[in-house]
């Protein structure tokens, strides 16, 4: 078992920045690829970003890219999604999730333990 705790969301105005933290325990931390995760009200929840074990390997969903940094720090079980030039669009739950598979994966029915969720807010 992995318990995941977001934190760090918020709200903010268009063109301002949001650091969001996911701190991880239970079971050993670089053993899982990492993602987050979004869902707007009355939208599906869609990939935002997602990193490997070793954090040598990182997707982006086009609509973040150049924006978004993921990252991850396995001496502190923890991973991060820094937000730039945040954008109304934006606002949404965000959630990360653990997938034990190697490499990346953008498919969140593949990510095996998942947060409660951070809100972040982008008004313009």
């Amino acid at each position: 078992q992995v318990q995941l705790v977001e934190s760090g969301g918020g709200w903010v105005q268009a063109g301002g920045s949001l650091r969001l933290s996911c701190a991880a325990s239970g079971r050993t931390f670089s053993r899982y690829a990492m993602g987050w995760f979004r869902q707007a009200p009355g939208k599906e929840r869609e990939f935002v970003a997602a990193i490997d074990r070793s954090g040598g390997s990182t997707r982006y969903a086009d609509s973040v890219k150049g924006r978004f940094t993921i990252s991850r720090d396995n001496a502190k079980n923890a991973t991060y999604l820094q937000m730039n030039s945040l954008k109304p669009e934006d606002t949404a739950v965000y959630y990360c999730a653990a997938d034990d598979r190697l490499g990346v994966t953008t498919f969140a029915p593949l990510y095996d333990y998942w947060g409660q969720g951070t809100q972040v807010t982008v008004s313009s």
